[in-house]
């Protein structure tokens, strides 16, 4: 699968306030800052029908964007903050951190996880699997940011859970949200409410009383 090119086209924006924010607005257009790196905070606008397309992508939220302002200099950053209208879909402000080649950077990556239907707790005990965290909160340098992180669920039993410190970080990668006192869990099966684990023969004896009467 071809990778998304994550790109913005900004303009500088002069006028501040509420009520410039809410013309931006009518406009079709977000308002925006881009700060960090070492350089001035630059109040921006970026179009709001560019923005909803990216939105659709997952790498949108983890991966360095390519933000071009006025058409001439290139900004690369990271999304650290979207605001939404309360109740409307509609995006009322954007928070963009500059990335610095060489520089480590904090963000959060999404959770993959594989074999979700066929886990042991799912498949065989009748458990359900409960996502106990999406996202991990990582340092590392712009070039290895990993586009979301693989946590394997196959053989994860009722009542069993796989900590953050179980998952093996990426090179050049740091889990920033582990420790020796916090230990996240990230993915859990436990039984619905009121169910009854199965012991391992309970199958074969049911059909064997069937079979008898």
């Amino acid at each position: 699968m071809s990778k998304v090119e994550l790109k913005l086209d900004a303009a500088l924006r002069k006028e501040q306030g509420t009520g410039a924010s809410r013309r931006l607005r009518r406009a079709k257009q977000i308002p925006a800052i881009l700060y960090g790196g070492g350089d001035e905070a630059m109040s921006l606008a970026v179009g709001e029908e560019q923005v909803l397309r990216l939105m659709n992508e997952e790498s949108f939220f983890s991966q360095i964007l390519e933000v071009k302002i006025q058409g001439k200099k290139t900004e690369q950053a990271l999304l650290k903050d979207l605001q939404r209208h309360p109740y409307k879909p509609l995006v009322t402000h954007m928070d963009l951190q500059r990335v610095k080649s060489g520089e480590t950077l904090s963000t959060s990556v999404p959770i993959h996880f594989l074999n979700e239907e066929t886990a042991k707790g799912v498949k065989q005990g009748g458990g359900v699997l409960h996502h106990d965290l999406i996202e991990i909160a990582i340092e590392c340098l712009p070039q290895n940011i990993p586009e979301y992180i693989d946590v394997d669920v196959q053989e994860l039993g009722v009542d069993e859970v796989i900590h953050l410190s179980q998952i093996q970080a990426p090179e050049g990668v740091t889990f920033t949200g582990v420790d020796e006192e916090h230990d996240p869990s990230v993915v859990s099966i436990h039984l619905p409410r009121g169910a009854k684990e199965k012991g391992p023969d309970e199958d074969e004896l049911s059909e064997g009383e069937d079979d008898a009467g």
